[in-house]
């Protein structure tokens, strides 16, 4: 069974993620913050959704939920949080999530942070991760801690390195512009951000990823690396070599841009 990705562009800069296949009229949908791309979406291609996979509550990422749920009824899952939608069914760390409808299985891994309910989906190769790992970037700490990113991305990126990565929004030329002020030096960055250019010139889009070149770039999966220290150092001198001091830094230097 060949499985297909789609990222349907909603809002500014947000992705709803299709799961389809050419053999079934069924698909599954992550994180529809808006209902009128879907929709066309879904009337263009002839799909119906089975499922609706939702990372965290925030409005960019279930505000479709609604209007494909009272046309279409399909499952919907999220995390255990009472700002999710009505109908969704939460789930927990290990738990998975079934589709029989396109053969489908999913494993949920809480990755509390960017919120404090944050989870994402890992299956196939594929990890469809909201909005707490971007490519280069991870997500702002609004209900989080340093620690708990730190914990999160570690937890992510002990994936297999061929894990192809799904995040909620196009943020990857930013977020190398700013990386490489962390690790100017690094050449696999240097490479990702030339690449990322030339894809947003066109106005395609720069995802998937993989956990391995995550490893090798993004400063905030790499605050163990000396390069990163020093970096986080010359901003914030007064702290610690911890990876989740370090994190927090670059972070908060990062949300000062």
């Amino acid at each position: 069974m060949q499985i297909e990705i789609n990222a349907v562009p909603a809002l500014n800069d947000n992705y709803i993620w299709v799961i389809h296949t050419a053999a079934h009229d069924h698909c599954v949908v992550i994180d529809p913050g808006e209902a009128a791309p879907i929709m066309r979406w879904l009337e263009q291609h002839h799909k119906r959704p089975a499922a609706i996979l939702l990372t965290h509550h925030h409005y960019d990422h279930v505000n479709g939920v609604e209007a494909l749920n009272n046309q279409f009824n399909p499952k919907i899952w999220g995390p255990v949080d009472e700002r999710m939608p009505e109908d969704t069914q939460p789930l927990s760390e290990g738990d998975h999530v079934d589709i029989p409808e396109l053969e489908l299985n999913f494993e949920v891994l809480e990755v509390p942070a960017h919120t404090r309910s944050h989870i994402a989906f890992f299956g196939h190769q594929m990890l469809f991760c909201g909005d707490t790992l971007f490519s280069a970037g991870c997500g702002r700490l609004f209900e989080g801690t340093p620690a708990q990113m730190l914990a999160a991305l570690d937890k992510l990126g002990a994936l297999p390195g061929d894990t192809r990565v799904y995040c909620g929004h196009e943020y990857s030329q930013s977020n190398c512009e700013f990386a490489l002020q962390v690790e100017p030096e690094n050449s696999a960055l240097q490479t990702r951000a030339e690449q990322v250019k030339k894809l947003r010139e066109h106005d395609r889009v720069t995802l998937p990823t993989t956990i391995a070149e995550e490893r090798r770039y993004n400063p905030f999966m790499r605050t163990r690396e000396t390069d990163v220290i020093a970096a986080a150092k010359s901003i914030e001198p007064e702290i610690e070599s911890a990876p989740e001091a370090v994190l927090g830094a670059i972070r908060r230097w990062k949300d000062a841009h």
